[in-house]
Formats: structure tokens, C-alpha cells, sequence
């Protein structure tokens, strides 16, 4: 029974692997499309390859940002 636990658990984090490089992606297609469309706002026409980098950079900073263990101390009362 432990090998099949075992067995369950490398595929269920397989899954979450898998679902988290998912949203990674589509919060980048998200991020570069609200570049672009501020950059359009701002009366700039930047070329693609520094709108993808913002995005990456922003994209990056909000999943490094979403992942740390300060975000945890959140709801610890003083």
C-alpha cells in the first residue's frame, strides 16, 4: 500500500506542476497584452521584444512575489 501512496503523490504533483506552468503562461499573455495596451494609452509604440521583456520582468515579480513566506504573515495578529 505504501508503494501505490507513494505512487499517487509523485502524480498529484505532476498535476500541480503542470496546472502552475499553466497559469505562469497565461499570466504572461495577460501581462504582455496589458503592456501593450498601456504602452497604446501612453501614446508609445514600443517594439515587441521590449514589451515581452516588461512582461516577463512584471510577470516574473508578481509569481517570485506570490510565492515567498512573508505573504504568509499576512494574518498573524500583533
Amino acid at each position: 500500500m505504501g508503494f501505490l501512496d507513494s505512487f499517487g503523490v509523485l502524480v498529484s504533483s505532476v498535476i500541480a506542476a503542470l496546472v502552475m506552468l499553466l497559469f505562469a503562461v497565461l499570466s504572461f499573455f495577460v501581462t504582455v497584452f496589458i503592456v501593450e495596451a498601456g504602452a497604446g494609452i501612453a501614446g508609445y509604440s514600443p517594439s515587441g521584444d521590449f514589451v515581452v521583456l516588461s512582461a516577463a520582468l512584471l510577470a516574473t515579480g508578481a509569481i517570485v512575489a506570490g510565492a515567498t513566506p512573508m505573504s504568509s504573515l499576512g494574518n498573524v495578529e500583533a
